[in-house]
């Protein structure tokens, strides 16, 4: 006591102080109303799954009947306690976090703005819209739903709530209500009952009635409080009069508040008498940290090294509070870190690492960096609303592997696994004997010339310029059908190419009747193959493809290849040959004509002709001569490139075959089927743990879709190719790293065809396990369901390999046609069975695992009754339609394509980590589907620093955990070191991480490295005041600040927030705070959210210059417009959350140009009107494709000055530069207007622009209209009345 009151007695006869404490405070609010956080929470929890959506609506009703204080914080306590029930403690954290960006307010927000364009009945607090139809009353739906069937279904959006027990043919009712609210509940669960019914598909909407009058407070965002220079003139000197700031934005009861090592908080705690001294030392404590001399060169130097010396010798908890600190606030701290000492060992661990920064991640000195788990986050471009998506992918995929099992180091080794299917283009196996090569690069003679070593492509050359080596890198197969129209011209370009030396290795592959009843003499197509055999026997394949092309010259353009034309060149080229000998049924040239054909149907690349690059099919719409050549070359450029780097990076040598080497990559499949190979995949949620079973009908009915996979897996017994059941002991360790479900009605052909498919491709195969799922067609009987039955006792009761003989059997059609005419089951019985617990299982009368089966098939993967399928590791392919092949070559090719992409990366991982081999398997299958199913993103980046004993902040994670590896990179006296610290503290309150901090500093600064104090305004949950109501929300502050600089205030938001400020007296741009009484309060709004994009013209692959588009809603067509710029086709609208309808603007862009297609919209692809959806704070790109309609292909967009173009670009101009809203009445010819642009920052330049704006209008006479940018415009001056 003593000492403090010792203090304190300097502090009093010090004159230090003079001034009171000044601060900056800002916040920034959205335009739109407060929406309720039960709405928000709504909205998070359906992104983890509608199921978990419509039981927190049925959960919320018990929110407003629990017993609380009705204070804002028990409610907000009530409202969790429901939603957290079935998330875990991560997922509790990142929804509190969400609530408190807010981020789901755009997506209630959308809602609202699609229920306005409705025009919600008058005097509703919830309504019903059938079909267009509005009503209030549910007894009013019954005459609504008997005539809907008339009107056109509404279109419904992928954000939409659509009630699970949904019949797709029924009338689709939307509710517009607010969860919460008084009678929703009612409603809901009256259309719940009819939904579940069958009668109606029940999808809600968010519609608030009575929005609140308070605004949404956002955070996420930086903001910068730069020092100005002050070298010319640029404050104003206007005195700034009544000011009404808000006091309460400075919290004088913060529990810590720290001023030089002492913690006032904790002061006013322990003495509350010496108030007013504590309040006088804090003071004067202030003053003399905000000292801001300049500083030495000298001094400047070691800055960096300082700063990062200063924050480790902190203890770890508190090393991230540090680095916030003396970043945010570096030019007062600088003169204080000046003093410290950089040890040697510190200065030498920096730099060793920064070699490997440099060449292993590409970062020089001062760079920053930022990885969670792998994932590079880059800090300019990732919003926080985008990390959160980041985190929750994480969460999802970490938790999956912890409840499988999979922890600690070994989780992250799996969570490493590339296991992404590749974007390339899938290709077929050219190393096929039915392809026959006219040349070949690396022997052919005429090539000798070129050099034959692969270093060659590491030679330097003029862009565009095709290297000749002697290497098969680039081989062009033609697939053609010697009859068809096309192929003379196909061939006529493959001879080009031959006959320019491009350096193509060309092949032909001639699909023709392979029918041994058709000779030469009869089909031109057999014919031309067969005298291509022969001159190839008897000269060599190129003088063959000559002869070929002597044939094709005799056939006049528009007619088809006959047998005449194949004959004349034949007598004229080999007259002493007996054509009957070559064409005719004797011949003894039909090599590869039933290979042909095989090759052809096998590979699956679809109808004639084919053009294959290195085995990659070219598109149909690429097969035109004049596209092919330069399509062709467009490719040998692009493939040199992947050569190039193969051969720099060791991967491809001079010893190795070319074509095994481009064979070997992991796009290479034995046969291309669509289905299989699409990029949006459908995966099953396989994470979940129960002791559930499909034989107890009436429990699996009970249970959510995670559950019923879970009991479908436990119940799976497996047939596998060395007979070892998954029932029985094994006698080998074998992981089997595909497993195949095939579901189907095996009382049916088509689903027996298909179980007998698979099994016979087992039987090649020893990576593969192959179980069942019963899809009955009708309800099931004891006459329906006899092969069912029959293969399910038989997976019971008997052996793996008895099983399975006993399964093939019951596939086969003569079998069942057996049974129908009344055979015993038993009859069919192999070898080794036992038949009496065989006969006692499928004489069992009950059968809940087909109805189990069935249930399933419904609500989990979706099928119609008797529908086929087949799940791989996971994956749904299906359903397959009525007639649709799916045979053993496409069980081949899944195959190949799991192996290849993850099942073998997955199990060797599963290997490591000793799993009894039954487990072990199914541990491979549920890891490959946990991971494909995420979404495709960047590659996870491998990092093994060398040092981390000196340099770097480490905080541990929790034992027993999952945990996100987090590794930071960071200059500590850098703009990225300024957000990444509060960022990073924020994280370690909402995750359990293992966190690492390197230090990456530069040496021998010559200049100030951080000349701005910096807030970043982020907070890990919603705020409350001492009274358990909403604090005001999060608001920037900058407290205690030095007061002699001119400061200039700048918000860093995202890059698709159009902000303005809104309410301050006082020049933002030039901030005195010696002129301040207190506190400057700027409060900006969020005026739009940007919808960005690009087009293109289809026709000519640029963009449309000058084409003009147009959004708004149904009600109102055109709400703004824009222009189409030259370069990038780029695009740019003002929006606000809901959804939108992109159309091009009536007049001359309508007229001449349609939609072809457009990307990353919400809408389907062929739909004329593009409609687009903002639900969020991230940026939206969309992509639209037009085309020139037929009879205006010669038409110029900007040729025609008419009134409509010209309209359209000053409305264009207005919209850009004000935001005001269009006035069509008010059109002027521009030469009657004197339009005067003017930008102006800052008061005293506002001032400028004024008397400017008056010196004009006194001396001119001309119609003036002046145009200002709107963002660059203080409030004061935007609120002037003299200037409206």
């Amino acid at each position: 006591m003593g000492i403090l009151i010792a203090v304190l007695g300097v502090c009093f006869s010090s004159s230090l102080v003079q001034a009171d404490s000044k601060a900056v405070t800002t916040s920034l609010t959205t335009k739109w109303s407060s929406t309720p956080l039960l709405l928000e929470t709504s909205e998070f929890l359906s992104e983890e799954g509608q199921e978990k959506f419509w039981n927190f609506v049925e959960a919320s009703e018990n929110i407003k009947r629990a017993e609380h204080d009705g204070s804002d914080y028990s409610s907000y306590q009530e409202m969790l306690k429901v939603a957290c029930q079935t998330l875990s403690p991560l997922q509790q954290n990142l929804l509190k976090f969400s609530l408190s960006l807010r981020s789901y307010s755009a997506a209630v927000q959308a809602f609202q703005q699609i229920a306005a364009d409705e025009s919600p009945p008058e005097g509703c607090t919830l309504f019903f819209v059938v079909h267009g139809e509005k009503t209030c009353e549910f007894d009013s739906l019954g005459n609504l739903l008997q005539a809907a069937s008339d009107r056109p279904k509404p279109f419904l959006f992928k954000g939409d709530h659509k009630y699970p027990a949904a019949n797709p043919e029924s009338p689709v009712v939307i509710l517009y209500a607010e969860i919460g609210s008084e009678g929703f509940y009612r409603q809901h669960r009256r259309l719940v009952a009819k939904a579940e019914a069958g009668e109606i598909t029940y999808v809600l909407r968010h519609y608030i009635a009575n929005p609140s009058k308070e605004k949404v407070y956002l955070s996420g965002y930086g903001v910068e409080l730069a020092i100005k220079s002050t070298e010319y003139k640029a404050k104003d000197d206007t005195q700034v009069k009544g000011t009404d700031v808000n006091a309460t934005v400075i919290d004088e009861n913060d529990p810590i508040d720290e001023v030089q090592g002492f913690l006032f908080g904790k002061l006013r705690q322990l003495y509350p008498d010496l108030s007013e001294e504590l309040k006088e030392l804090r003071k004067h404590l202030v003053e003399s940290t905000n000292e801001m001399a300049p500083l030495k060169v000298w001094q400047l130097q070691d800055l960096s090294f300082q700063t990062a010396a200063r924050i480790l010798t902190a203890p770890p908890v508190d090393a991230l509070m540090v680095m916030k600190d003396l970043s945010q606030n570096f030019p007062t701290k600088a003169r204080a870190i000046t003093k410290t000492v950089v040890s040697s060992e510190l200065r030498a661990e920096i730099e060793e690492n920064q070699k490997y920064f440099k060449g292993t991640l590409g970062l020089q000195p001062g760079d920053s960096a930022l990885f969670i788990n792998g994932l590079l986050i880059d800090l300019d471009t990732q919003d926080i609303f985008s990390l959160i998506d980041v985190l929750r992918n994480e969460a999802r995929v970490m938790e999956g592997l912890h409840s499988l099992g999979i922890e600690g180091v070994s989780l992250h080794n799996v969570l490493k696994l590339n296991i992404q299917p590749s974007d390339s283009d899938y290709a077929v196996d050219i190393r096929s004997p039915a392809i026959s090569w006219i040349n070949n690069l690396e022997v052919d003679s005429r090539y000798n010339s070129w050099p034959s070593s692969v270093q060659e492509l590491l030679r330097p050359t003029f862009p565009g310029v095709i290297r000749q080596i002697r290497k098969n890198f680039h081989n062009f197969v033609l697939i053609v059908d010697p009859t068809h129209e096309t192929t003379a011209e196909l061939l006529n370009v493959a001879e080009m190419f031959f006959s320019n030396h491009i350096p193509l290795r060309i092949g032909l592959v001639f699909v023709v009747n392979d029918s041994e009843d058709v000779d030469g003499l009869q089909d031109p197509g057999v014919a031309l193959l067969r005298t291509y055999n022969y001159v190839a026997q008897e000269m060599d394949n190129n003088y063959a493809f000559q002869t070929v092309m002597s044939i094709y010259n005799k056939v006049k353009t528009g007619d088809q290849l006959k047998v005449e034309h194949v004959v004349s060149v034949l007598e004229k080229q080999y007259p002493y040959v007996e054509i009957n000998s070559v064409l005719g049924i004797d011949s003894a040239y039909d090599q590869n004509r039933k290979a042909a054909r095989a090759y052809y149907e096998q590979t699956g690349v679809g109808p004639l002709p084919v053009v294959l690059f290195n085995g990659m099919p070219f598109q149909k719409d690429q097969l035109d001569p004049d596209d092919l050549e330069t399509v062709t070359m467009h490719k040998i450029l692009e493939t040199t490139s992947i050569f190039q780097r193969a051969v720099y990076l060791g991967e491809l040598s001079n010893d190795q075959d070319v074509v095994e080497y481009i064979m070997n990559q992991p796009n290479v499949v034995p046969r291309i089927n669509s289905r299989i190979l699409r990029s949006d995949r459908e995966y099953l949620d396989l994470t979940g743990m129960n002791n559930h079973f499909v034989d107890d009908f009436a429990r699996f009915t009970t249970l959510e879709s995670k559950d019923k996979t879970a009991a479908v897996a436990n119940s799976m017994t497996y047939l596998t190719k060395k007979g070892m059941s998954s029932k029985e002991i094994y006698d080998d360790s074998f992981v089997r790293p595909v497993t195949f479900w095939i579901v189907g009605d095996f009382d049916k052909p088509s689903g027996r065809q298909l179980l007998y498919d698979a099994i016979k491709h087992q039987k090649s195969s020893n990576n593969i396990r192959i179980s069942m799922i019963n899809n009955p067609s009708e309800e099931p009987n004891s006459q329906n369901t006899i092969v069912a039955k029959a293969i399910w006792a038989a997976l019971q009761t008997q052996t793996s390999n008895n099983a399975k003989n006993f399964i093939t059997k019951m596939a086969k059609e003569e079998t069942v046609k057996a049974l129908e005419a009344g055979a015993d089951i038993l009859e069919f019985a192999v070898g080794g069975m036992d038949t009496n617990i065989f006969k006692e299982a499928f004489e069992s009368p009950k059968v809940d695992f087909i109805l189990s089966h069935a249930i399933y098939c419904r609500d989990v993967l979706k099928l119609k009754k008797g529908q086929r399928a087949v799940i791989s590791n996971g994956r749904i392919i299906g359903p397959l339609e009525d007639g649709e092949m799916f045979n053993q070559d496409d069980f081949h090719l899944l195959e190949n394509i799991i192996l290849k992409t993850s099942g073998q990366k997955i199990k060797s991982q599963i290997q490591q980590l000793g799993f009894e081999e039954d487990l072990a398997s199914d541990l491979v299958m549920k890891v490959d589907a946990l991971l494909s199913a995420q979404p495709k993103g960047e590659a996870r980046i491998e990092y093994q620093f060398f040092e981390e004993r000196y340099s770097a902040v480490k905080l541990r994670p929790k034992e027993g955990e999952t945990y996100f590896d987090v590794v930071a990179i960071v200059d500590p006296v850098t703009r990225d070191a300024q957000r990444l610290a509060p960022l990073l503290l924020v994280l370690n309150q909402l995750i359990n991480m293992n966190l690492r901090v390197f230090m990456n500093c530069q040496s021998k600064l010559s200049d100030m490295p951080l000349k701005s104090f910096y807030r970043y305004v982020l907070e890990p949950e919603i705020s409350f005041t001492a009274e358990n109501n909403f604090a005001p929300g999060p608001i920037a502050k900058f407290l205690d600040m030095p007061q002699s600089p001119l400061f200039t205030l700048n918000l860093n938001t995202p890059e698709s927030w159009m902000v303005e400020s809104v309410r301050t007296p006082y020049d933002l741009d030039n901030i005195f705070l010696e002129e301040v009484e207190s506190v400057v309060a700027a409060e900006y709004e969020l005026e739009y959210l940007l919808l960005e994009g690009h087009c293109y013209d289809i026709t000519t692959g640029q963009p449309p210059r000058g084409l003009q588009f147009t959004l708004g809603t149904s009600s109102s067509p055109v709400i703004v417009d824009t222009i189409v710029m030259a370069n990038l086709g780029y695009f740019q609208l003002k929006a606000n959350p809901g959804a939108w309808t992109l159309r091009l603007r009536k007049g001359r862009s309508e007229d001449i140009y349609r939609i072809y297609s457009h990307d990353g919209t919400d809408s389907p692809p062929e739909a004329n009107e593009v409609i687009v959806v903002l639900n969020n704070f991230k940026s939206k790109i969309i992509k639209v494709k037009v085309q020139k309609k037929f009879d205006m292909m010669n038409e110029d967009l900007l040729s025609d000055g008419t009134n409509e173009n010209e309209s359209g670009f000053w409305e264009s101009l207005k919209w850009g530069f004000t935001g005001g809203q269009k006035n069509e009445d008010v059109k002027q010819d521009k030469d009657d207007v004197l339009n005067i642009f003017s930008v102006a920052s800052g008061h005293l330049y506002e001032r400028f622009l004024r008397i400017m704006m008056l010196s004009v209008l006194k001396h001119t006479k001309t119609p003036l209209k002046f145009w200002f940018l709107k963002n660059y415009l203080s409030p004061t001056f935007k609120r002037n009345k003299e200037l409206r």
